[in-house]
């Protein structure tokens, strides 16, 4: 949630870039508004609009960058937390190596959703001129109107192909880009967002219970739906390379045998335990030994005291 607005930032920035003018981006907002319940819609679209109005869209797309990467970057870590704890691991990678790349990844994901945004939008506009460069704008329009939907389809797998892959500290090897785990998790949160919406506008009554964070409380619930199916995708995969492992005669009952991608992190963390404990022994034996000493000193005292009478 708290990387969701200054993504909106960096997100409107960059299509601008793309050379999307405010109109444009209007448009998709109105396309997107058709399909998102309007108390959720009524969260995000000032946002938005004030987004829209900044002078800079430089500034706006430096700063929500800069705040996109520290912030979003934050759902990528836990999330890879999840999937190590799918596949039974511990996250290895050193602290620098990891959140640099934690960041490339959070921007890589921030570019690809630019695109597909960008696929979405262009219905118009990009067709038009590509039509219009080869004589063919009317046939142009007809052809893109059915092929961005398979640029976004490959967004979308890559986007959680990417998740999948880079964000846990394991090598998985044959790991594919479209697994049964990856089209679940498609499909599912394709279906779970359908659904959810659906009860939203014809069930809910959020505004009745929270009154204007309402929107906000619909945000937070569909962003919870869809990570955990997700992280259910993620499941599937993990189980059906235990699968994999169990016919191949390795020991994958209880926990998946993969290689670390990295393990610095790990054997400092060892390296760090088996000090502290040997500290904490030094002091064990230091006290034992003192009350042993304090022991020693009474008995002798015990034993002086009837002879000196």
């Amino acid at each position: 949630m708290l990387a969701l607005f200054p993504a909106l930032i960096a997100l409107v920035s960059i299509l601008g870039l793309f050379g999307q003018s405010e109109e444009s981006v209007v448009s998709m907002l109105n396309e997107a508004e058709d399909i998102v319940p309007d108390s959720a819609w009524g969260a995000v679209e000032p946002v938005l609009a004030e987004i829209l109005n900044t002078p800079s869209a430089g500034l706006g797309l430096v700063l929500g960058l800069v705040t996109t990467l520290w912030t979003a970057s934050g759902y990528v870590k836990t999330f890879g937390r999840a999937m190590n704890s799918i596949y039974d691991t511990t996250e290895g990678r050193g602290l620098i190596k990891y959140n640099l790349q934690m960041y490339l990844l959070t921007a890589f994901l921030l570019v690809l959703v630019a695109l597909g945004i960008v696929a979405f939008g262009l219905s118009g506009p990009f067709a038009e001129l590509l039509g219009s460069a080869v004589g063919l704008e009317e046939t142009a329009l007809r052809v893109w109107g059915v092929v961005r939907w398979f640029v976004i389809a490959i967004v979308i797998i890559l986007l959680v192909g990417l998740l999948y892959r880079t964000t846990p500290n394991i090598r998985v090897r044959g790991m594919r880009w479209v697994s049964a785990g990856a089209v679940l998790a498609i499909g599912g949160a394709v279906l779970a967002s359908m659904v959810f919406f659906f009860y939203v506008v014809n069930f809910g009554n959020y505004n009745a219970t929270y009154g204007t964070l309402a929107g906000v409380i619909i945000l937070m619930l569909w962003l919870f739906i869809v990570n955990i199916v997700l992280l259910l995708g993620a499941v599937v995969d993990s189980e059906v390379e235990r699968v994999r492992q169990l016919k191949a005669g390795m020991p994958a009952e209880e926990s998946l045998q993969l290689e670390a991608r990295d393990t610095v992190a790990i054997e400092k963390a060892e390296d760090q335990l088996a000090r502290d404990v040997e500290r904490a022994r030094t002091v064990r034996e230091a006290a034992e030994a003192h009350e042993g000493h304090e022991s020693g000193c009474a008995d002798e005292d015990g034993e002086a005291s009837p002879s000196g009478r």
